[in-house]
This record gives structure tokens, sequence and C-alpha cells, in this order.
């Protein structure tokens, strides 16, 4: 039996899979190594899960997460998980996981757009090429993070329609000071500014709202899509939430590439299980 874990900074997918069956499915919050030490990401697997989650005998824990970019942040997993289920344990990145699911053993440029963004070349095996992701504060374009930095930002300078920000006030029931202690303070800013992401849908067909989504996946396009050589002739694929709520206006900011999107998924777990699915047949 196999544990399949697929995270973000916002939520935790978790699977156990026996031959090609799926045995049962849980979610808990979202876990990265940058925001969290080893002690809180234990402490968050352990509440979180179901407790028949630690009963069962598995074969290994293959883990996919948002932050597990380096050595050193998928140590801090893999120390945390091995100690959680006594088991031999892979810790891959956010993209693979992507990747996998999205294009199994097909080659093409994979792209997230979630609280964050990231996106790379895939040979059917592996990541060839990866533009880095930055983070919300250097990077991210195109994720909610980012958009909801936009917005924030036209809040505060009071640039943003009067309707809007009155509404966001209201319905978030915080203050000024509160945001910039949202961001600047309190753990887990990304989440916070990705929330005001989906937000914003709630006014989807409003000028000033569709142009700051529109100008938000325009640079990610610019700055991480067309850095890819003949990105174009391959097959262009996202996974993530907010490119599963912002569908419509994505898929028009892609023409604009001259870009034809084929598969929009919120995540890669179907396809990252059968993955491994298909992976274990193949060792048979």
């Amino acid at each position: 039996m196999k544990l399949i874990a697929e995270s973000d900074s916002t939520r935790t997918e978790w699977a156990l899979i026996e031959g090609n069956h799926i045995i049962e499915k849980a979610f808990t919050e979202g876990i990265n190594p940058y925001f969290q030490t080893r002690r809180e990401i234990s402490h968050s697997i352990r509440l979180g899960l179901p407790v028949s989650f630690f009963k069962k005998k598995l074969d290994g824990v293959y883990y996919y997460g948002a932050g597990c970019n380096s050595e050193e942040k998928k140590n801090i997993l893999e120390g945390s998980l091995v100690a959680q289920f006594k088991t031999p344990v892979k810790v891959e990145s956010d993209l693979l996981a992507a990747a996998r699911g999205l294009f199994g053993n097909e080659s093409g440029v994979v792209c997230i757009l979630d609280t964050g963004s990231n996106s790379c070349f895939y040979d059917g095996s592996s990541i060839v090429k990866n533009i880095k992701s930055g983070g919300y504060i250097l990077g991210d374009e195109g994720g909610g993070a980012v958009l909801g930095k936009l917005f924030l930002s036209d809040v505060l300078k009071e640039l943003a329609p009067p309707v809007l920000a009155a509404d966001f006030f209201k319905k978030f029931r915080i203050e000024l000071d509160e945001i910039l202690d949202s961001v600047y303070n309190r753990p887990f800013p990304n989440r916070f500014l990705a929330t005001v992401a989906y937000y914003l849908a709630e006014y989807k067909g409003n000028d000033y709202v569709d142009d700051m989504i529109k100008e938000n996946f325009r640079n990610f396009f610019w700055r991480c899509v067309c850095q890819y050589d003949d990105y174009k002739e391959y097959p262009i694929r996202f996974v993530g939430s907010l490119a599963v709520l912002y569908r419509d206006i994505l898929c028009k900011v892609a023409e604009e590439f001259d870009i034809q999107l084929n598969r929009i998924e919120k995540t890669p777990m179907d396809g990252l299980i059968e993955y491994h699915i298909r992976s274990a047949m193949r060792e048979l």
C-alpha cells in the first residue's frame, strides 16, 4: 500500500492506494517548509489526518509539495513524514506533481496557477527547465497571492473602485492596519493574499477586476511561459484553483499569445494517482 500526498500552501490532499484502487482520501491544511518548522509540520499532519492513515502498513510515502525545491527543504518534510509513518519517504516538488499529473509520460509545458505560480518544461520523464517562481514577493506572477497583492495595494492607495473597497472591508471585517499586520506579521501571508483573489471572483465582469486579472495572467505568460524554447510546439496545460476559477479569462489571455490551452485541472491528484498505478504495474 502506498500513501500519495500533494500539497500547496493552502491545502494537502492524501490518498491511500493499494494496487490500482484508492482505499481512502483525506484533506488537511497546506504545508510549506518555507513557513513551517519540522515540528509544526508534524503537528499539522498528526492532528489533521484520520487515525486510520497511521494504522496502515505502508510500502512507502510519495509526497509532492510547495516549497520542496531544495534538498534542505525536502529533508525537513522527509524527517517529519518518516517520524509519522515509519516507512521510506520520497519527497518531490509540487511542480513535478503537476507535470506527472497533467502529462504522465508525455512532453509539454506545465503551469501552476494557485496561491502561487510556477512553470516548467517536462520531457515526459523529468523537469528539463524551470523558470524560477520567486515566491509571492519576487515572482508568482499570475497566482492568487499576487492578484490579492495588486488589489490591496490599490485599496491602500485609494485607487480601487470605492464600491469594491467598501465591500471588501465589510466582508472581511478588517481594518487597514489589520491588512498590514496580516501581510507583514502573521503566518502564511500568501494565504491571506490569495483569499482576496477568490473574493474578486464575485466581481468578474467588472472592467477594473477583469483588467487586473488579465494583466496578472499576461505577466505570467510573458515572464514564465514564453521563456521556454519552442513553447508553441508543445501542449501547454494548467493546474490550480485559480486557473479553474478564472478559466475563461485565462484562455482569452492565452489566445493573445497564440496559445490554445487543451487542459485545465483544479489539482493534479487524479493524474498523479494514475501515474503511480501505471509505474507500479510496469515494475511487476
